[in-house]
């Protein structure tokens, strides 16, 4: 089905849902939204940003369950709603808290369904994406194959998950080394990927104005993931974007910095187009989007393809 031609839908949202997860130091909540009718929804998991938490990314989530997707929204350990402590003992390794939260979602989309009202039976477990903004960028690149180079050079653990058939990278952090600041590069060890091995399907967002405070470089930074991984097929470039995008994190948050709601709405029909497509074999959506963002009068950004 075209995205075009889907009409929009009631939703319902439910959460939070607590999930055992003794490792990990503390239950992972999760907030789970979907069509209040159909049957066989594609599933969209959706790693938040830094501090962020289950409670933001309205914009898209609100978009994407009213045109069929089910979306799975977790807490991490970094949300500022948790409160852990700089000095805490897993705070070096919350990067790979983030990936094995995703995949313990996954391996309990049984007891997800049964908990929510309503969805019982309705989740297609065979058309499962992952969407990630900035951390949860770098979050959702390793589940689609991306790796993180160790200080010896060599390319560390492969944490991809074939249950994810599709990707979409929002404002995702690009390669480590001497493109960090030295605070990064102090900080956060794990910002020094290896796009090599990402060779699931992805559609990457770069804002043109994201001059990261991390990272010696400009914009382009954030297209790395683009260039480098084999699996991201587009990219769209937002002109005048910065970090948030318009403002995809929730309607009206102070944060956002380039508040448009016409970026944000690029942002929303384009990802849902893409998925759709990687999803449905000969699903004709995000051709049909990628054609009107670039034929429109008033172009919020630019579409490249490999």
């Amino acid at each position: 089905m075209s995205a075009s031609t889907h009409t929009p839908t009631a939703v319902i949202s439910f959460g939070p849902i607590a999930m055992s997860a003794p490792e990990r130091g503390q239950d992972l909540h999760l907030r789970v939204s979907a069509p209040a009718t159909g049957e066989a929804l594609p599933v969209i998991l959706l790693a938040h940003g830094f501090a962020k938490s289950l409670r933001d990314y309205a914009p898209l989530v609100d978009f994407w369950t009213a045109h069929g997707f089910a979306v799975i929204q977790p807490t991490f350990l970094d949300s500022a709603t948790l409160g852990i402590a700089a000095d805490d003992p897993r705070t070096p390794d919350i990067w790979k808290h983030r990936v094995a939260d995703m995949k313990r979602i996954l391996d309990h989309l049984d007891r997800i369904e049964d908990t929510v009202p309503l969805l019982k039976g309705r989740l297609d477990r065979t058309r499962i994406a992952a969407v990630g903004h900035s951390y949860g960028g770098q979050t959702v690149g390793m589940l689609l194959g991306a790796r993180v180079i160790a200080a010896d050079g060599t390319i560390g653990e492969d944490m991809s998950d074939a249950r994810i058939k599709a990707g979409v990278l929002l404002s995702t952090a690009g390669l480590g080394g001497a493109f960090l600041t030295p605070f990064a590069a102090d900080h956060f060890a794990f910002m020094s990927p290896s796009f090599a091995e990402m060779t699931t399907p992805a559609l990457i967002f770069a804002g043109d104005r994201d001059d990261s405070p991390l990272s010696t470089r400009g914009p382009d930074w954030f297209t790395d993931v683009y260039t480098l991984g084999p699996g991201a097929t587009a990219l769209v470039t937002l002109f005048g974007g910065e970090h948030l995008l318009g403002g995809i994190t929730g309607y009206g948050v102070t944060d956002t910095t380039d508040e448009s709601p016409a970026r944000v709405a690029a942002v929303q029909k384009l990802s849902t187009a893409y998925l759709r497509s990687a999803l449905y074999e000969a699903d004709s959506s995000w051709s049909e989007a990628a054609r009107a963002f670039a034929d429109s009068p008033d172009p919020q950004g630019r579409v490249e393809e490999k």
